[in-house]
């Protein structure tokens, strides 16, 4: 049977064909537009996601036996905040995970509800991104359109809306709207009531691997496959990210560089981070884990490479930093294009050089911005070793994983033996994976991944470069907080 993996991202959805035997048959990619129509704000309309998505699955199956098609699991951009009407229509586009306007709100929730509160409702603190904050925020400044809302859904959930015409949501990614009791894997009632929702608008909730549905029968007609399809609960994208990588059972870990970075660390128990630093979510295989999420990684290369210099050579630029160059620079950059959260939490965080000299050359800058999203990344890395978690090597993937570089910044700025997957299609793989083991295909996640990934090679630290990446890093890790009250006065 075929499986479709869909990803629906912050600038495109991607989607793969895969077999029972985990074979990738084709991949599709679609893009879409993003707006920012205030300094910090960032929106999208979701039919252009649909319209997207339903074009690039013509696509991926035009050359295969449709009536192979069994499953569909669909891994997405968290947090965003879809809001329809009593007719299922939208209600207005899309607040995105990397939407800053809620500074506000957040500070409303972490103070006065209070952030041990929040965690005992939720086992998370409040984040400029969550989807809570979202709501707040409609509720004050748009009330006409908040009066009007009758299901609030996540982006990959309007997908799947969209397929079966149920409104769900699968536990991993309900973990990021602070509306979900973590623990218990129940909708919050205290949330609900500060956030002036019930829970009849709010859909229902599925494990990642369960079928939520299958197609509406003018869909499977449209597509032309069987109206049987089965469409499962699917997964924020590093969850589903995890599961394509193999990262389920206990200590697993992975790290992530797409448009935003992750640190993704699988867990078979409920737990906590009694700093709130990092997230403490439900996982796709059924248990939990805790993630550190910062909102520029791979975005911040190509602002720099893209926006800045204007070029498209980025295996150009990469390859002007020799490796005499590595844990040698002087310049460093603070990756918070958009704000950060991981670990740090702070809206009004933002980008920037530090130490430039005129002997300074653009490949000094290029590398400072590939070493500030590692560092960044190793901020989080330090929460959990501070919590006692001992983690000696990572599962990495993301758009830039591809860069050997940047691969080997990361082993040796983080101190971990960094493992290669045969397929780096992360959400997507996850999202087909998900939907074969509905399908009884697989009689887990843990059995679907211990058979389909497969490790092809290692980067591992040295030790030499190691301990000057490590000297670096003590003096990355003092900017931070050198110009934390700074940047409130500079937005």
């Amino acid at each position: 049977m075929l499986y479709i993996g869909v990803d629906l991202g912050t600038s495109s959805v991607k989607l793969l064909l895969m077999d029972g035997g985990g074979k990738i048959r084709k991949i599709v990619s679609r893009e879409y537009p993003i707006s920012f129509p205030h300094p910090g704000w960032s929106e999208q309309n979701p039919e252009d996601w649909w319209k997207q998505t339903v074009g690039g699955i013509r696509e991926l199956t035009a050359d295969c036996d449709k009536s192979e098609v069994a499953g569909i699991g669909c891994g997405g951009q968290m947090h965003g905040l879809v809001v329809l009407d009593r007719d299922d229509k939208v209600l207005r586009p899309a607040i995105l995970w990397n939407d800053g306007r809620t500074a506000e709100e957040t500070e409303w929730l972490n103070t006065e509800i209070g952030r041990d509160q929040l965690s005992k409702y939720t086992a998370n603190i409040a984040f400029a991104g969550f989807t809570a904050p979202k709501i707040l925020w409609m509720r004050k400044h748009e009330p006409e359109l908040f009066a009007r809302i009758d299901k609030i859904m996540l982006p990959k959930d309007y997908i799947n809306y969209k397929l079966t015409g149920v409104h769900s949501c699968d536990y991993s990614d309900a973990s990021g709207m602070l509306l979900l009791d973590v623990e218990h894997k129940c909708w919050s009632k205290p949330m609900m009531e500060i956030c002036g929702i019930s829970e009849r608008q709010l859909p229902k909730l599925f494990e990642s691997y369960e079928v939520t549905g299958t197609l509406k029968p003018e869909v499977a007609e449209s597509l032309g496959f069987r109206g049987s399809v089965k469409v499962v609960g699917g997964a924020g994208d590093n969850a589903a990210a995890a599961v394509g990588t193999g990262t389920v059972g206990d200590g697993a870990c992975n790290i992530s560089i797409g448009t935003s970075g992750t640190l993704f660390i699988s867990s078979e128990k409920f737990g906590v981070d009694p700093h709130n630093a990092l997230h403490s979510f439900a996982h796709a295989d059924g248990h939990y884990h805790l993630m550190g999420c910062m909102l520029s990684a791979a975005s911040c290369n190509k602002w720099w490479l893209g926006g800045v210099i204007g070029t498209r050579d980025y295996a150009g630029e990469h390859g002007a930093i020799t490796d005499e160059m590595l844990g040698r620079n002087h310049v460093f950059f603070l990756p918070y294009l958009m704000g950060e959260r991981s670990p740090i939490n702070d809206t009004d965080a933002r980008g920037c050089f530090i130490g430039l000299t005129m002997d300074n050359t653009r490949a000094d800058m290029t590398q400072a911005v590939l070493e500030g999203v590692a560092f960044a990344i190793r901020d989080s890395l330090e929460v959990a070793r501070s919590l006692g978690i001992d983690i000696k090597k990572s599962r990495i993937c993301g758009g830039g994983a591809k860069s050997l570089l940047w691969r080997k910044m990361f082993a040796n700025i983080c101190g971990l033996e960094l493992e290669l997957i045969e397929s780096e299609e992360g959400p997507g793989y996850g999202g087909a994976m998900l939907a074969a083991v509905a399908c009884g295909e697989y009689a887990s996640v843990a059995e679907a991944a211990e058979k389909l990934v497969k490790v092809v090679g290692s980067v591992k630290p040295e030790p030499e470069l190691q301990e000057r990446y490590e000297a670096q890093y003590q003096k990355f890790r003092k900017l931070y907080p050198a110009l934390k009250s700074v940047f409130p006065d500079i937005k």
